[in-house]
């Protein structure tokens, strides 16, 4: 006797890349909702190569959604994989920022002078906001804020993004 699969399942099973697009979209929505945690939850302010990192994962996600769709309702394969495509490259440049920010933290080069944001402790008192925005600057790029197992938020990212990206590759070779 066979129990009847979902239509979801069915359709998994019909293209691995509907799969991969699936699970590289997820993934995305966790590592940059996992960022906003820790900036929102956590208190960690971000600096302003932390906000740019996660520009690919805010662009990647509806990236993601579209390669989903394109896969679920049978649209040219050569669609389902450029959109996965966009997201490996997307990831990469991710991964890029990530390298470039982790080595400015451990003082390997120098990181960008204007690298502060003014997000940190703004009054919400209208007579002293102009005062807090000129006194008050958010962390320097080339310092962690934290590091787990060794590794900064901008570690990590670079670990994610690669991940992410490989997701996305398989998705593409699944695909044909």
């Amino acid at each position: 006797m066979t129990i009847p699969s979902s239509t979801a399942g069915l359709a998994a099973r019909r293209s691995p890349a509907l799969a991969f697009a699936a699970l590289v979209t997820l993934g995305m929505a966790v590592t940059v909702g996992t960022a906003l945690g820790f900036e929102h939850l956590g208190g960690y302010i971000p600096c302003a190569l932390c906000l740019m990192q996660r520009e690919p994962y805010y662009f990647g996600i509806p990236v993601g959604l579209l390669a989903m769709l394109s896969a679920a309702f049978g649209l040219p394969r050569w669609l389902t994989q450029l959109l996965l495509i966009v997201i490996v490259v997307m990831m990469l440049v991710g991964a890029g920022i990530g390298v470039y920010h982790a080595g400015a933290e451990w003082g390997f080069w120098e990181g960008p002078s204007s690298c502060s944001t003014t997000a940190q402790g703004i009054s919400s008192n209208v007579g002293d906001l102009l005062g807090d925005l000129d006194s008050k600057h958010g962390p320097s790029c080339t310092t962690a804020a934290l590091r787990v197992l060794g590794l900064s938020f901008a570690g990590w990212n670079v670990l994610a993004s690669l991940a992410l990206a490989g997701v996305a590759a398989l998705g593409v070779a699944k695909a044909r």
